[in-house]
């Protein structure tokens, strides 16, 4: 079933559990999502990161794939515009039938983040989509320089964000950074500041960065009031990885059975993000 990530979020929201969103940009990635998805019977969100919508998936062509997949699984299925920067991209998206999006406008000072965002926000809402957006800067994606208290969500400014911009979801940093941790290195998530944003805006909460995070990061993020969590690069990485194995295994395999393997090999990552996000069984 085709949907927003509005109902999912809330169901997530009132339950304690998590949505899961992983980043795909075709048509076997975002296969291989929704069918594990449906193997779990989890909701799952389909993310496509701003970058890879403009130079690899344009939104009129992968908003249609991704609606006739959803439509075909029996669990809901969203499909959300990951790091929109641009209001005008973000709106074709919109138009081109993406059911959520999220308004990345944390680049710009307070006033002008929730300014921009409750625009876009609003232009979703008329079209029946659901909206994202954050506060606080996430290292790695984000392209500045920021202190370390720029890098954490202000809880006050949260609430003032949730209430102002009208937003369905609301993008955090806790102490997670976009991209691949160095090999070892586990994130220190702020749990207390998660418990005080939750605390105080009541909102269905999105940890950004998931990847590498840890079981136990993921575990607490959950129990505390993450309502939906971002994987891109582990995601990434289980295809790059399954595709060397099988090339090892057979370096004469043809392009057609290397990708569907692929795809079938990287639904175990997936799966266990699921599972571990709570959202098994949920439909």
């Amino acid at each position: 079933m085709y949907t927003s990530m509005k109902n999912m979020l809330d169901k997530a929201n009132a339950n304690g559990y998590a949505v899961m969103a992983i980043n795909c940009f075709n048509l076997e990635t975002a296969r291989a999502v929704i069918t594990a998805a449906n193997e779990e019977r989890a909701p799952i969100i389909v993310n496509i990161f701003e970058d890879h919508l403009l130079n690899h998936a344009p939104s009129d062509i992968i908003a249609p794939i991704v609606k006739n997949l959803a439509e075909k699984a029996d669990v809901s299925v969203a499909l959300n515009y990951d790091h929109g920067s641009e209001e005008k991209y973000l709106i074709k998206a919109i138009d081109d039938g993406f059911s959520s999006i999220m308004a990345d406008m944390s680049r710009f000072e307070l006033d002008e983040n929730i300014e921009r965002t409750r625009r876009i926000t609003e232009y979703a809402h008329s079209k029946g989509a659901s909206a994202e957006g954050e506060i606080g800067n996430l290292g790695a994606s984000e392209g500045g320089n920021f202190t370390a208290e720029q890098m954490y969500t202000d809880p006050n400014q949260a609430k003032m964000f949730y209430e102002r911009t009208g937003i369905d979801a609301l993008a955090i940093s806790i102490g997670t950074s976009h991209g691949n941790y160095p090999d070892g290195m586990v994130p220190e998530f702020d749990i207390e500041r998660l418990k005080e944003i939750k605390k105080l805006t009541g909102a269905p909460l999105v940890l950004h960065g998931g990847s590498g995070s840890g079981e136990e990061n993921i575990k607490n993020a959950v129990r505390y009031g993450i309502n939906k969590i971002n994987v891109g690069c582990d995601f990434m990485n289980a295809n790059r990885d399954a595709a060397a194995e099988l090339l090892r295994e057979n370096g004469e395999i043809n392009y057609y059975d290397l990708i569907h393997s692929v795809e079938n090999e990287s639904k175990k990552l997936v799966k266990y993000y699921i599972n571990l996000s709570g959202s098994a069984g949920r439909e």
